[in-house]
């Protein structure tokens, strides 16, 4: 809803009303927020309710959990050993153990983010290297007796410049700021 403001008083006024409505908006998006996170989290929080009343679910639990830090020592791996303990098992169940069982394509799922963990970025950039210094050309050596042209160049001033001073020069013995070169000196 648009008003016509004609005076500052109105203006003032209609700020104030704007500030009310932008609080009142807020209020109201926030309280949606709340209901919107507890509508999402109700089925979080009776999973976690029923699961604690089974007995067991807490060492199963504390099973996963422990050999999730076992093969994953440092939680601060870099990309290329998150990439390989995600795409390992993949390509290794896709392929070799197609028709493998449950049992054996977890155990190489377990097996795999262990070796991925183990190799790190160092030993594949070695390996890189390697590899582009055997296609990269060897660099030519000079010859002892060769000489080499160096070629200077100097700013070139034209032939009837006046002589280059410094801001500070042209200005140090003028009290109103006004460089000596100015056509208003």
């Amino acid at each position: 809803m648009r008003t016509k403001v004609t005076n500052f008083d109105e203006l003032t006024a209609e700020i104030a009303r704007l500030k009310v409505q932008k609080k009142e908006q807020e209020a109201f998006l926030l309280n949606q927020y709340d209901l919107l996170k507890n509508k999402i989290e109700k089925p979080v929080r009776i999973a976690n309710m029923v699961l604690n009343r089974v007995p067991g679910v807490s060492t199963v639990k504390g099973l996963i959990s422990g050999i999730g830090q076992v093969t994953n020592k440092n939680n601060k791996a870099d990309w290329l050993t998150k990439t390989l303990q995600l795409g390992l098992p993949l390509v290794l169940n896709r392929t070799l153990l197609k028709n493998a069982g449950w049992l054996k394509k977890g155990l190489v799922l377990l097996g795999s983010e262990t070796v991925a963990s183990q190799v790190n970025q160092g030993k594949v950039s070695s390996i890189i290297d390697k590899i582009t210094s055997f296609i990269k050309p060897k660099k030519k050596k000079k010859k002892k007796g060769e000489i080499v042209d160096v070629v200077v160049e100097t700013p070139t001033i034209p032939p009837n410049h006046p002589p280059m001073i410094t801001a500070e020069e042209s200005v140090q013995d003028n009290a109103y700021g006004i460089p000596k070169d100015s056509e208003a000196y």
